[in-house]
């Protein structure tokens, strides 16, 4: 049993943000359809590291696909053909929800857009995934995760502090912004579905830009400027609004410790053997004297290493932890238990969904499709097309 076991999408999208959207509700159980152009796809069946195989060449699919795309199937369907797209026209009268991350209005001109599948489909949840949504003066231009974590002001909060060495902006190390966009887009299409079913029996078009859902996703740094007036900046592994609250060297490795309260910080004291002082009783004491505080704790930390550390910290309640590469991660024994590295069923290596339902389960049926693997199979299921029709449009390059 799964979460969503009569919700059918058709996957439109490409590269991250689109792509996790519709990979997260297969991993909730919808019928999830990939439309690919015929010939290349998706982009990032181009993009990432393969596999090496016996002879030492690159086999199977590339990571970024694999990371964005089980729990799929994928048809070629080329929609510059007219009979292309009315094939997936009719298939949208058959979904449940419609995800596409093409340009804005670029799908008007197939007849492909929230307005003429609502025609055909009023109970149509319309989810369109673009760089600067539907509206405004940016609407029209493209963009890419680094884009918006740069306008978003991600990097200004990201990086190396001025005067330090290594000074400057970064970004995320990963694309931060196409998942944030892929968690609102889950988030709004089970909203919407949940209004149609319950509330108004109709669909409705979702407009989620990548620049508004980093912002969005800023949170409490964003709201501390909105707020105060003052302006957040660069500070390493160190936390805006609370310290101790970084990594600190030890006499082997470095060492992430967060103090969340004025009791946690007397623990950490005492754990340390550093004296009370009345100069860091409270955590806007400690934030005015950090420039103070952190050589004494730092001072500290080189004594022990890192484990030690930890081992003492956490019989205390405060909380620590290694700053791990990924292979440290996969062997971690809480990451181990927790099964957070799994595989497909043909063995394909993925990282599990954290949601853990009670009683409808994640589950991996099906491992990233091959280009156009399930063409003539979906278009059987949706559509009743026979095999003789799916030949005559292979043959006629609508389908691939």
């Amino acid at each position: 049993m799964s979460a969503l076991p009569k919700i059918r999408v058709l996957d439109m999208t490409r590269v991250f943000a689109g792509p996790w959207a519709a990979q997260m509700l297969g991993d909730f159980g919808a019928e999830v359809v990939k439309i690919e152009q015929p010939g290349g796809g998706d982009d990032v069946r181009r993009m990432g590291f393969r596999k090496t195989g016996a002879d030492g060449t690159p086999v199977g699919e590339t990571s970024s696909f694999l990371a964005m795309n089980r729990n799929k199937r994928s048809i070629a369907l080329d929609i510059a053909k007219p009979e292309g797209a009315a094939l997936l026209r009719a298939m949208a009268a058959k979904a449940d929800v419609f995800i596409e991350n093409f340009k804005t209005g670029g799908l008007r001109k197939y007849g492909l857009d929230y307005a003429s599948l609502a025609e055909v489909n009023p109970k149509l949840v319309y989810c369109s995934i673009t760089g600067f949504g539907q509206s405004g003066p940016y609407a029209a231009l493209p963009g890419y995760d680094p884009i918006f974590q740069a306008m978003s002001g991600l990097m200004s909060v990201t990086g190396v502090a001025d005067g330090e060495p290594g000074e400057g902006p970064a970004v995320v190390g990963y694309s931060v912004s196409d998942i944030n966009a892929g968690m609102y887009a889950t988030v709004a299409i089970l909203a919407a579905l949940h209004h149609r079913d319950t509330v108004s029996g109709k669909g409705q078009h979702i407009d989620l830009a990548l620049l508004d859902a980093q912002v969005a996703a800023h949170s409490h740094i964003a709201m501390n400027h909105l707020v105060s007036g003052r302006m957040p900046v660069r500070a390493g592994t160190a936390s805006q609004i609370n310290t101790p609250w970084q990594a600190f060297s030890t006499a082997d490795r470095p060492l992430m410790v967060a103090v969340g309260n004025d009791r946690q910080f007397s623990q950490l004291c005492q754990v340390l053997q550093i004296p009370a002082d009345p100069r860091f009783a409270t955590n806007p004491q400690r934030m005015a004297n950090r420039d103070v505080l952190l050589p004494l704790l730092q001072e500290a930390f080189l004594k022990r290493r890192a484990q030690e550390w930890m081992d003492a910290l956490n019989a205390v309640g405060v909380s620590s932890g290694p700053i791990n590469d990924f292979a440290a991660v996969a062997e971690d024994p809480q990451i181990r238990h927790r099964e957070v590295f799994s595989q497909t069923p043909d063995g394909a290596p993925t990282i599990a969904n954290p949601v853990r339902f009670s009683d409808t389960p994640v589950a991996y049926t099906r491992a990233p499709p091959k280009l156009g693997e399930h063409t003539a199979e979906v278009l059987s299921e949706w559509l009743g097309t026979d095999a003789d029709e799916a030949d005559r449009l292979a043959q006629a390059g609508i389908v691939a």
